[in-house]
Order: C-alpha cells, then structure tokens, then sequence
C-alpha cells in the first residue's frame, strides 16, 4: 500500500515537472522607453530587426520631431523619462552630454565606425547612425506654370522671383531645420547669415514642423520649392514626382542621427544591449534604407536619384559650435520668422 502512495506521488511529481518543461517558466520582458526623432515609417522595422535578436528586451517609443523630443528631455533633466535616445541629432545629443544627462559607453563594434561618427570622449557619449544633408526639392511642372528659373544657390533663392513659393522646416521643431539656419551662420558669418534668412524670409509662404514635409510638398505640387534634405527628395524622384534635387553652390549643412544612453538608467545593461546593436552591420542596412550615408564606411548602396557630388558639399560642420548656441539662435529666429510657421497638430 505504501509503495503504491509513493508510485502514485512519484508520477504527479514527474508529471508536473513535464508540464513545467512543456511551459517553461514565464519570462519577463524588459522594457526599454527610446526617445526618437526616427521618421515614423522605419520605427517598425528598426524594433522588429531589433527583436529578432533580443526577443527579451520591448521597446516602448516616444516618437516626435528633434525639436520637441530635445525639449521634452531638457525638461526632464531632473527625471528622466527615457533609457536611451536611439535617432536624435548628434547637436542636441552633444548639449545633453554638457547638461551630465548622458552615460558614457563604448560599444562592441565602436571600431568599425568613421570617426566622425562618434562623440571626441572616450568612452564616446554617442555614437552616430546615418547622416542626412541639406538640399532643395524643385517641382518642375508647378515651377514651369510660375516662370520659376531652377536655383542654384542659397542666395538664388532671395531673389524676388520666388516670393510665396518656398517653405522651409522651423528649426525650432526640426533638426533639418536647425541644421539648415546653422549651416547658413557658419557659411555666411553671423551677420550675413541673418541677412541672408531675413531675405529667404520674404520669399517664404510657410514653414513646416517636420523636415521631410517641405519637400513631400514640392513632391506633390503643394508648393514648387521645398528646403529639405536630398534622400527625401531622391525618394520622391523614385516614386514618380517631377523634382529636381539642387545642391546650392555655397555648400550644404547636415547632421547625423545618433544614439546615446541616459544617465540614471535603472536598465542599464538592456539599454547598453540597445547601443551595442544600433552600431552593428545589420542597424546600418537598415539605416541605408531611409538615408545614403551611414556610419560604417562603405556600406551603404548607391541610392537612385541621389546628387552627384554631395560629399563634397557637405560644410565643415562645427557641431560643438552647434550646440553651444542653440539656444540663443533658436531665439533669435522665433522672434524675427516665426510668423508664417504652420500650426502645432
């Protein structure tokens, strides 16, 4: 009889021990909150590539434009929100890195990188993904009705001609934006940088809060010029718009979108996870997807319509300088342009 009892138990234990094998034990996923300033439409494809190989970290994104997303962590300097910032530009990543709001970390794979691509510390404060440049989108059907010559300067594009017919991203909202009005204060001198806005201004009919729209506009014949950057509107070519994709003779501005991790995170290990594989061969495909210049060197394919000599028009870019003053030339512009700004959705 007390044989049996024990046979008895011994198969409900080795029974349950199965069912647990079967199950296995429920694995809590860690959640990482990335901010981003990631076009919307490569967010999926950016965290299903992530997942299929950490299927245990989640990534819960807080998505807006440069402007609004830098704000948004300014202000919670003192309680942070995020664990990483995976896509925001390398100018308000380095004004976050003087404010002590990020962790330094070098990641497996920092390498292989071009240097530019990278914060100056070591370990790096930031790391940087793509690159996107300034450029200007022309509608050729819409600019043909308004006997609009196709520029091909900054300074072109002051000329009374093309009153009403340009628009251009609010720097305070766009890191296209932002990169396009600090560009023209290091090519032109503070002084002729403010002039040349202040003649730009007159022509302009509106600016946008995104940096893709002035652009996806002139695309679709909502206005025959638009100040954007050239993947943008080489996507646009591609897809069937009459444009023509101008780099202005004086050179062109551009910034690069990195990834950085907050300090304070209490999810350290997942967010250095994150970082690690955001530099990896794999993330810079993807990156190649939506722009034509990744941190990897020589990994990127060629992408159709892009402008032929692009690199070499690309300024000297000081983002230190950038970032330092910021602020005070985001002021400035508000006050002296932000009345032909669309309004915030």
């Amino acid at each position: 009889m007390l044989k049996t009892r024990f046979g008895r138990l011994a198969q409900v234990l080795m029974a349950g021990a199965a069912l647990a094998f079967v199950a296995g034990p429920a694995v809590a996923k860690t959640e990482l909150t990335v901010y981003t300033a990631v076009e919307a439409e490569d967010l999926k494809r950016y965290a299903a590539a992530f997942n299929e190989d950490h299927p245990d970290i989640e990534i819960k994104w807080v998505r807006d434009s440069t402007g609004i997303v830098t704000a948004k962590l300014l202000a919670e300097k003192n309680n942070p929100q995020a664990d990483v910032i995976w896509g925001l530009a390398a100018t308000s990543l380095l004004l976050m890195k003087g404010e002590g709001m990020l962790e330094p970390y070098a990641p497996a794979g920092l390498d292989k990188l071009d240097p530019k691509f990278r914060d100056r510390d070591d370990p790096p404060y930031w790391v940087g993904m793509d690159a996107w440049v300034a450029a200007v989108c022309y509608n050729t059907v819409e600019g043909g009705k308004h006997n609009l010559p196709i520029p091909t300067s900054w300074k072109d594009l002051t000329k009374p001609v093309y009153k009403g017919h340009l628009a251009m991203p609010n720097p305070n909202s766009s890191g296209t934006g932002f990169l396009d009005v600090s560009s023209w204060l290091q090519m032109f001198g503070e002084d002729g940088g403010w002039a040349f806005m202040d003649g730009l201004h007159a022509n302009i009919n509106h600016y946008t809060h995104s940096g893709s729209k002035p652009c996806k506009q002139a695309a679709s014949g909502e206005i025959p010029i638009g100040i954007s950057f050239a993947f943008r509107g080489a996507k646009s070519k591609a897809a069937g718009a009459p444009l023509e994709i101008i780099i202005p003779s004086e050179g062109i501005g551009w910034d690069m979108e990195a990834t950085a991790i907050v300090a304070g995170t209490a999810k350290l290990d997942a967010a250095k996870t994150l970082v690690d594989w955001s530099v990896t061969e794999k993330a810079n495909r993807l990156y190649n997807e939506g722009y034509a210049v990744v941190a990897i060197p020589g990994l990127a394919k060629p992408v159709e319509h892009f402008p032929e000599g692009i690199t070499e028009a690309m300024i000297d870019n000081d983002f230190e300088w950038a970032a330092k003053n910021r602020k005070a030339i985001l002021e400035k512009w508000q006050g002296r342009y932000d009345s032909k700004s669309e309004p915030k959705n």
